[in-house]
């Protein structure tokens, strides 16, 4: 039988804390692209018929409501998957110790 050496991964940091997310934020310039809204769409000079300036920007706010929607519902999605990933984690370590004891109990055994 050949021996083979353990790998050992690195572990992924811990995501930020809300304490620190708002520090971050809260350093950040006013001007960031990040916190500026888009500029409100060019107002043609031949508009669609029966579509007014102020209609396509009602149009262009329910856009970015619904685009903001989606991110939030994304959020959410990703978050609960990180749960769950993080409970099928704690559930292959604890698998992976009851199978470590079981291999050392076998090499107990044999030898």
């Amino acid at each position: 039988m050949s021996s083979k050496a353990k790998r050992v991964l690195p572990t992924r940091p811990e995501p930020p804390s809300l304490e620190q997310i708002l520090a971050d934020v809260q350093g950040t310039h006013p001007a960031d692209p990040v916190f500026l809204l888009p500029a409100e769409p060019r107002q043609d000079h031949d508009p669609s018929p029966g579509s007014s300036g102020q209609e396509a920007a009602v149009d262009e706010r329910e856009r970015l409501y619904r685009q903001s929607r989606s991110y939030v519902e994304m959020t959410q999605r990703l978050q609960q998957s990180r749960e769950r990933l993080q409970e099928q984690r704690r559930e292959l370590q604890r698998a992976g110790a009851a199978l470590e004891r079981s291999i050392a109990e076998m090499r107990q055994k044999a030898f």
